[in-house]
């Protein structure tokens, strides 16, 4: 899958043990900018491969997990799972996420949002 690196929030590789924070979003709050890394890093040591925080073009935050073809030790039906629970413990984080790119990435009225 191709994606903008302009608009990858956030990821971590198991292959190369590495976080990675898009610096274009550096004035995310500091303790979400934490929740973050938490997220990432956890997530590659239970399930492996390659995590991504990535908006698309209308701002909504995705998810995405990928592994390489020899990554035998990758669960991608527990990567999924993952996923959804991610999804379900961080709503209010994620929305908030979604909305914070809306605003001042996209230039949306925060009014649109209340």
């Amino acid at each position: 899958m191709a994606t903008s690196d302009e608009r990858v929030l956030c990821g971590a590789s198991a292959y190369e043990q590495k976080y990675y924070f898009n610096k274009r979003f550096g004035n995310i709050p500091e303790d979400i900018q934490e929740q973050l890394h938490i997220i990432c890093v956890l997530f590659t040591e239970d399930i492996g491969g390659i995590i991504l925080f990535e908006y698309d073009e209308d701002g909504t935050l995705n998810i995405r997990t990928e592994a390489r073809d020899s990554d035998y030790n990758y669960d991608e039906i527990g990567a999924a799972l993952e996923v959804k629970e991610i999804q379900r413990q961080r709503r209010d984080m994620l929305n908030g996420l979604e909305m914070y790119y809306k605003v001042f990435v996209l230039g949306q009225s925060p009014d649109d949002y209340i």
